[in-house]
């Protein structure tokens, strides 16, 4: 059996976009507009073996966030393969989902107006999870983030800490093999990023 959970080879994305010329006209420009194309992702190769955790450290622009949509199918690389538990994520993307959990630090995937068990309970009939089955695994997951003190509190009214923690947990309901986390803990304080580290640690172990 691959001792890999992921495998990247070459990957590749570019992205093209319209850009308009100084020295041209304006009637040049929109008629005949000028093609640029930015690189985000430059040939990267990595494996992450089962069980292991990596990090993508680098600056803003580096291609940290696009390459996590890669991995989950939310975009198509332009050149490489990715094989993430023996699928394609572009030819695979809906398999791949039931095997993977993600959280987007600066896109909340929680129902905003609704108490943070209306999300957990969605996440999990979306997942194809029997009641029984969802209810036993809110409670493991409520003790587990320690969610009991504002699990019944509309997602707006949390703070981020608390929202972050919700994230987590709800991208776990339906036990993933794999999670991928894009900037979990953005904008929290030093408290609150080393405790939703330890957290990430112990789930890990």
């Amino acid at each position: 059996m691959n001792s890999h959970s992921i495998t990247v080879q070459n990957l590749t994305k570019k992205f093209s976009f319209s850009a308009r010329n100084a020295s041209s006209g304006w009637l040049k420009n929109l008629f005949s507009p000028e093609t640029k194309e930015i690189v985000a992702v430059n040939d990267i190769s990595f494996s992450v073996k089962h069980g292991e955790r990596i990090a993508f450290i680098g600056p803003n622009g580096a291609g940290k966030s696009t390459t996590i949509k890669m991995l989950t199918g939310i975009l198509f690389p332009t050149s490489g393969k990715v094989n993430i538990l023996g699928f394609d994520p572009t030819k695979d993307r809906k398999k791949l989902a039931y095997q993977i959990g993600t959280v987007f630090g600066q896109r909340s995937q929680l129902l905003p107006n609704l108490p943070l068990t209306d999300s957990l309970e969605f996440f999990g009939v979306m997942y194809d999870m029997p009641e029984k089955e969802i209810k036993k695994r809110i409670a493991e997951l409520v003790g587990l983030f320690d969610l009991s003190s504002f699990i019944t509190q509309p997602v707006r009214k949390l703070s981020l800490g608390q929202r972050m923690r919700a994230e987590v947990a709800t991208s776990l309901i339906h036990k993933p093999k794999i999670i991928l986390l894009d900037e979990p803990t953005i904008g929290l304080d030093v408290v609150a990023k080393k405790s939703l580290r330890d957290l990430l640690l112990k789930i890990n172990k």
